[in-house]
Parts: structure tokens; C-alpha cells; sequence
């Protein structure tokens, strides 16, 4: 019950970006709804602290390891939120 509640408020969230997509004109508006709904998501951090440019080393704590992976994961499922939240203009 809580997944499928936690799915459908996601989905509202992420509909607003797909009704008011990124036209260059709305950067503003575009920019405060990716943020409510990175936020919601729980990965706003993606937009505010960069990616380790190196993969910890295999002897590093499964912690570490687990961290670099889900930043890793979520810079890559923010930036297709991001692309396809844009025009087709835009994203070439």
C-alpha cells in the first residue's frame, strides 16, 4: 500500500515536468519543478555535489562502494529525467 501510494504521488510530481517541458523560454519554472521532484526523490544531492571522478578501489568499504554506485545510478537516471523533460531542440 505504501508503494503503490509513494508511486502515484511520484508520478503526479513527474507529470507536471512532462506537462511544462523545458522550452528555453521556462528555464525558471522548469528548474524549480526538476528540483520539487529531485527532492522528492531524494536525489537533489545529484545536482549539488559532483560525481567522484574515481571509482573507489575494490578494497574499499562495501559502504563506499554502495555510495559511489547510487550517486552514479542517480546522475544517470537525473540527467534522462532531464533530457526527457526537454524539447526535441534542446536535447540535441
Amino acid at each position: 500500500m505504501i508503494t503503490m501510494t509513494t508511486n502515484t504521488s511520484n508520478n503526479i510530481l513527474r507529470s507536471i515536468l512532462d506537462k511544462e517541458k523545458i522550452s528555453g523560454t521556462n528555464f525558471l519554472d522548469w528548474h524549480r519543478n526538476l528540483r520539487i521532484v529531485l527532492k522528492h526523490d531524494r536525489k537533489l544531492y545529484v545536482l549539488e555535489k559532483p560525481v567522484p571522478e574515481e571509482e573507489p578501489p575494490s578494497s574499499a568499504p562495501k559502504a563506499e562502494r554502495d555510495a559511489y554506485k547510487n550517486h552514479v545510478d542517480d546522475a544517470n537516471e537525473t540527467a534522462c529525467l532531464m533530457l526527457a523533460t526537454m524539447n526535441s531542440e534542446l536535447q540535441k
